[in-house]
């Protein structure tokens, strides 16, 4: 699906150049589009101990939560802000299989916004690794122009660490959870950029 996107854009580009149009916006439109579409290949970090971050985008918050949906206790929840300017596929922070999925219809207000992580749209994913014995929570947020959360993954799958598992369209929220007490130290300080797969966010004990 992704390809024929990019194939009928591709195709659409040239016949704009066949037959501008009176104003550039149409071809201005598309550029747009089809950078926000942009995936890259990762090279994910080999330290063992390392958790990876989920997204592309800047690091909005390091805050102490109690996560009761899924990790069941005190956590650690990384905030990350993406713009429209973003890579904006997700990708899982830590191998594991998925054990919890919840989408929960909502508002749009601003990625920004203090209230948009409890309010808005959103969907959730859990994965537990029995080697390690960790849960981790990471939450897809919608904001003001994002109007559609993608995630691919399925209850039962296995995934690896970096591996892609959705996308939010158009300027977003991606949230990580850790249980507190299998955080041994945070590597990211609010304010930071990070790259999904690619960043690490911390290390487990």
């Amino acid at each position: 699906m992704f390809l024929a996107f990019l194939f009928s854009s591709a195709l659409a580009a040239g016949v704009w150049f066949l037959y501008p149009p009176a104003s550039p916006a149409p071809f201005l439109l598309f550029l747009f589009v089809l950078s926000f579409f942009r995936d890259f290949n990762r090279a994910v970090p080999a330290d063992p101990d390392a958790f990876v971050s989920p997204a592309d985008g800047r690091v909005t918050e390091i805050t102490d939560v109690t996560e009761e949906t899924y990790i069941g206790g005190p956590a650690v929840r990384i905030g990350i802000f993406l713009s429209v300017f973003n890579c904006h596929v997700n990708r899982t922070p830590w191998p594991g299989a998925v054990e919890y999925l919840k989408y929960s219809p909502g508002l749009f207000l601003d990625a920004r916004h203090p209230d948009c992580g409890p309010k808005n749209e959103s969907n959730a994913l859990g994965l537990r690794d029995p080697d390690r014995n960790v849960k981790m929570l990471v939450r897809q947020v919608a904001g003001l122009i994002a109007r559609r959360i993608i995630c691919t993954a399925k209850k039962g799958d296995v995934l690896q660490k970096g591996q892609r598992f959705g996308m939010i369209k158009f300027g977003s929220r991606t949230e990580l959870y850790i249980p507190k007490d299998r955080v041994g130290s945070i590597a990211v300080k609010v304010g930071d950029t990070v790259h999904g797969a690619k960043t690490i966010l911390g290390r487990l004990k």
